[in-house]
This record gives C-alpha cells, structure tokens and sequence, in this order.
C-alpha cells in the first residue's frame, strides 16, 4: 500500500500531465526495472520516456536525437527529467531553446568529461527553469562541480545530501521524495 502523500503526489502529476508532457531520460545504460525513472514511470502513465538503440554508448547525441523524436511526436511542452546523461542532454536541449522544452529537471548530472561532452554541454545560463538535483556523495559528480553547473545553467540547487548517484546502486528505488521535488519545480515555474 502507498502512502497517502505519494497518492496525492501522483494524482497532483496526473494533473500537470494535461498541460504538460513528462517526458523521462535515463542517463547511461539505460535505468532498470529498480530506477526510480523506471519506477515512476511504472507507477503513472503521466511520465513519457525517450526511447533509442544506443544505451551502452557514450556519445550525448544519441540521447539528443532521442529527446527530440520524442517532443516531435508529442508537441507538448515538456519538463525534461534527466538523470546522469540524460540530465546533460536535457541542457543541450534547452540551450537550443527546444520550443517544447517547458523546464528540466537534471538529477546527478556527471561531470561532462565524463562522456566526452564538455563542448556540447552549454556553459551558459539556460533560458527555461531549471533544477538540480545533487548529492554530497556523488561518485560522478563532486558536490563542488554540480554547484558550479547549477550557477552556470541558472539553475535552482537541491542539495539531498549523502545520496550517492541517486540510482538504484545507491538506494533509491521508488524516490517519492523526488517526485515532491518535481511537483514542486512544476508549481515554481507557474509562478
């Protein structure tokens, strides 16, 4: 049985679902059936989740290209929810001023050397709401860096402390904490 507060959360999104898509990227390899991202999409028909035959390879514009196909299909304004490199390929689309890109959501975003993007990775302040969601404990990504990523992008940070990776390997299955945090960005960029 779910909490009464995660019912209210996931009746609320359903609620944002008509105006907005939801649309999901996994980061590297794809999320498994324990990802929150999996989870989440498992528990509401409000998430959308971009979909290619190129997890195990590092190149961003394979998860670009994705994102893209995806929004085409739809033509709703969207909250792309990255983790990983899908949060890195969502700020790509942002930084192109996506006209169906409404905000993004980038959880545990890497260090862009990582997977080779430090140029396509926009170094600028991007022009649709943004959050970041990091840990203290992110082996991917030092605390210090994802301060200095959310400054440059504009981005609001939320700090959820020792969370490694915010994945599965690190615990977070269902994350109905995250799913408060996207409500509450989605209120933020009404007002």
């Amino acid at each position: 049985m779910l909490a009464p507060n995660f019912t209210r959360t996931l009746e609320s999104l359903a609620e944002v679902a008509t105006r907005l898509d939801l649309v999901l990227i996994p980061g590297f390899k794809n999320s498994g059936p324990e990802h929150w991202q999996t989870l989440w999409q498992d528990h509401s028909p409000a998430f959308q989740r971009i979909s290619h035959s190129h997890w195990n390879a590092t190149d961003i514009e394979h998860w670009i290209d994705a994102t893209r196909r995806l929004l085409a299909q739809r033509q709703r304004p969207a909250i792309l929810i990255g983790h990983s490199l899908g949060a890195l390929a969502a700020t790509c689309l942002a930084a192109e001023l996506h006209p169906f890109v409404a905000g993004v959501m980038l959880v545990a975003p890497p260090r862009p050397s990582r997977f080779e993007a430090v140029e396509r990775v926009p170094h600028t302040r991007l022009e649709v709401p943004a959050m970041v969601v990091a840990s203290q404990t992110d082996p991917i990504m030092p605390f210090s860096r994802a301060e200095h990523w959310s400054h440059l992008w504009g981005a609001e940070l939320v700090d959820i402390g020792d969370a490694g990776h915010i994945n599965a390997e690190a615990g977070y299955g269902l994350w109905w904490q995250g799913l408060e945090l996207l409500l509450r960005f989605e209120r933020r960029m009404r007002h």
